[in-house]
């Protein structure tokens, strides 16, 4: 498939689903996208508001659709206060976001007003981001002080020379979020990205990524929904898990120290809501980790 044929990110469109079914209703006081909402086209919404009423549809390819995006409202609420809360708790005058898909941060997150956020993604995802942007109504307000679109492909681009030509200073310190990419890439390709990261990491900078672990159930569940071609994601395979263990000694090799790696599961029961998709939530984890 050429550069131009190829589609944008179906997962990004479930997480953001994701994020619009919970907004208001998990976690309160610590999670809200009202912004996620605007972004979705007017077939993508259904989804989403059958899920905010309880109302399944009929039919199993409708009802298939409900359950993802209800899943992935719980694992999402969960994923996001733990890295909202990190990127709090960790101001910096860069953010750099790896496969940012249609994440909201920069239009929704106050603390951003002295941030300048790069926002890096294949071009084919970042030109539906665009152009759905640019179709929501009313348009979202960018809260973060600049927001620079920079279209890299992670399995063939350089992400330094991107970020050189889009303005990002190598000297100073940045904060880098690394969310819902690092199962879809190849270790050899986790390990490329990490390498052109850390060689322009600046001391006092912090890594917040997410990743998932091995799970025999999370792994079952994701085959049989490519086999049924039931899944909105099924042509985007997970391609490498890593226990905590893994990670850290990973991270430790690019000189980068784990201050914190929370696990899902124990974020969300922290929310307030029982969890009902422990398997989802079980293999997905969020570690913060520092330079220098």
């Amino acid at each position: 498939m050429s550069e131009n044929e190829r589609a944008a990110s179906r997962t990004a469109v479930l997480v953001c689903q994701g994020r619009a079914a919970a907004d208001g209703r998990t976690a309160v006081g610590r999670f809200a996208d009202p912004v996620a909402v605007r972004l979705l086209r007017a077939e993508e919404r259904v989804r989403v508001d059958e899920v905010r009423a309880g109302t399944p549809p009929r039919g199993w390819q409708a009802r298939t659709a409900y359950e993802s995006v209800r899943a992935c409202a719980e694992v999402v609420g969960a994923r996001t206060v733990a890295i909202d809360e990190a990127l709090r708790a960790r101001p910096a005058g860069q953010l750099v976001i790896l496969g940012a898909g249609l994440d909201t941060r920069a239009w929704r997150l106050a603390e951003l007003a002295r941030t300048d956020v790069w926002e890096v993604d294949h071009p084919a995802s970042q030109r539906d981001k665009r152009a759905r942007l640019g179709a929501a109504e009313p348009a979202p307000v960018a809260l973060a002080r600049s927001v620079r679109f920079t279209p890299v492909d992670f399995a063939a681009d350089g992400l330094g020379a991107a970020l050189d030509a889009a303005g990002h200073d190598p000297a100073a310190p940045t904060t880098w979020l690394w969310e819902g990419v690092v199962p879809y890439l190849t270790r050899d390709q986790v390990r490329a990205t990490l390498r052109a990261l850390t060689a322009r990491t600046a001391p006092g900078s912090t890594l917040v990524v997410n990743y998932q672990t091995p799970s025999p159930k999370a792994t079952a569940g994701r085959l049989l929904a490519r086999l049924l071609g039931s899944s909105a994601t099924a042509g985007e395979p997970w391609l490498s898990l890593w226990t905590p263990r893994q990670m850290a000694a990973l991270l430790t090799e690019y000189g980068l120290r784990v201050t914190s790696d929370d696990g899902l599961l124990a974020v969300a029961r922290t929310l307030g809501t029982p969890p009902r998709h422990r398997t989802s939530l079980d293999s997905g984890r969020v570690a913060v980790a520092e330079s220098g």
